[in-house]
């Protein structure tokens, strides 16, 4: 079984980074690879809306010149994924912020139904804002959040310093001892139960 990391801090080893190490040593506890991708200080493209992934062979994204698209294979034939983002003017660091967007626009109708949670650090105040602008990404994937004991949230400001906030790194630990619980549920469940049913989705635009 597999967990596919989103770090969006350009810092390779702050304490986002320090959060999904600590993430990932609770789901290898239960067997689980964990597979981090650093996406922080990449240079990303937003989203133009154009509509090349609606029609494109396995609903890829125009820009191929970076990681958006073999990312989202990767989280497809993954078990579960984690988005996990530093606080910037209490929202999502805006590298991590544009590949989310092509991301999720281009291949959240394959994440349905998968074991995803998010996590934030944050210095002092505005961590519960971006960690629910990426829960946004997750509940509009139809994805399975695992829970915990708190708010995803960990403090910290130096590289590591996260590791002095006991209350975070327990909820976090929690969380992805709760995912890795969940993976196991929902591979177990699909031997037995059937998938919830599809249907066409309505779409009702106010203006028109």
């Amino acid at each position: 079984m597999k967990v596919i990391a989103l770090n969006g801090s350009p810092k390779k080893d702050g304490n986002t980074a320090c959060a999904l190490r600590l993430m990932a040593e609770e789901l290898k506890k239960d067997g689980i690879e964990t597979e981090v991708i650093d996406i922080g200080h990449l240079t990303i493209h937003g989203c133009t809306a154009c509509g090349y992934c609606a029609s494109s062979e396995n609903n890829e994204c125009i820009f191929k010149d970076d990681l958006v698209n073999e990312t989202a294979a990767k989280i497809r034939e993954a078990d579960g994924f984690i988005l996990a983002s530093p606080t910037y003017y209490a929202g999502v660091a805006g590298t991590m912020k544009s590949f989310l967007d092509r991301l999720f626009y281009s291949s959240s109708s394959h994440f349905k139904y998968k074991v995803a949670t998010a996590v934030t650090a944050v210095r002092r105040t505005g961590g519960i804002d971006t960690l629910h602008q990426l829960n946004n990404y997750l509940a509009l994937a139809q994805t399975v959040t695992p829970p915990s004991q708190y708010w995803t949230v960990v403090y910290g400001r130096s590289e590591g310093e996260m590791m002095q906030d006991l209350e975070g790194v327990q909820t976090i630990q929690k969380n992805a001892r709760a995912m890795a619980w969940l993976i196991k549920v929902i591979s177990e469940g699909k031997k037995n139960i059937p998938m919830p049913p599809e249907e066409k989705r309505v779409i009702t635009n106010f203006i028109r």
